[in-house]
This record gives C-alpha cells, structure tokens and sequence, in this order.
C-alpha cells in the first residue's frame, strides 16, 4: 500500500514509500530514496540520521494501516527516543530499503519500536525507537 495514504508525511520529508506488509505487530516498508532527497550529499550518500527516520516512518505506515482498519484515520505520533541505533552500513540514493519493524510494547499513548534497515542481504542498521502516539481525544 502507498504510504502516503498511512502517514502524515509529505515531500520532501517522507521516505517510506511503501508498506509492503504487515504481521502480528511487525511490517515491512520499502524506501527508495531520490538524489534529491535532503538525506543525501552531493554525492548521493543518505546520512545516518535517515535510519531512524526510516525505521519511525515505518512504524508510521504500520500504524496508519491499523488505524485505517479500525475505520479511523490515520494517527499522529513522535519520535521521542533513540536506543542502541547501530549503523552497520551505507545507503546510497536511488537503493531500494526494506525496512522492518516490530512492536515490542505500546502502553499510555507510547511505543517502543524495533528496527532494522536492509538492503539486499546487508543489515544497515538496526536500533530501537520510543515514540508518542497522540490521542486525538485527549484535552490539551
């Protein structure tokens, strides 16, 4: 499914493009990032920074859909931590990214998210993410 119908994300800042699938709490997202990204150098090398974005759009994508089913539309949420995010490997413009995601807890309007970036064979990066889903019937 195209993930601009699941997440809040527009150009330039979002870099899933896909959700590719969707498990008992994990997913699998697609990115394939353009030369004229703001994640990519002169050179077309995505910065590091972009890995956690990615694992958090997915989880974006992943809970868009959820919401979606439930007959609601799609969610907000943020990225309030980062823990143990690993950088293994280089991503260039243009490489096609599977994302996968997988919800290790949701509580009180939080959740703690693992992540892992791959291209082909090749483990990118890995980490895990805490992010705030808001309430969009909480007051304030």
């Amino acid at each position: 499914m195209d993930a601009e119908r699941l997440i809040p994300h527009r150009a330039p800042m979002r870099l899933v493009d896909t959700l590719v699938s969707i498990n008992d709490g994990c997913a699998v997202a697609e990115s394939v990032l353009p030369r004229s990204t703001m994640m990519a150098d002169g050179e077309g090398k995505i910065d590091e920074v972009a890995f956690m974005e990615l694992i958090a759009q997915s989880y974006a994508a992943f809970k868009g859909y959820m919401d979606r089913s439930d007959g609601k539309p799609p969610g907000e949420g943020f990225l309030v931590g980062v823990r143990d995010l690993e950088v293994t490997g280089r991503a260039y413009a243009g490489d096609r990214l599977l994302t996968s995601i997988r919800t290790v807890a949701a509580i009180g309007g939080f959740a703690v998210v693992e992540g892992t970036v791959t291209r082909g064979d090749e483990t990118l990066a890995a980490g895990t993410l805490k992010l705030w889903l808001v309430d969009p019937d909480a007051d304030g």
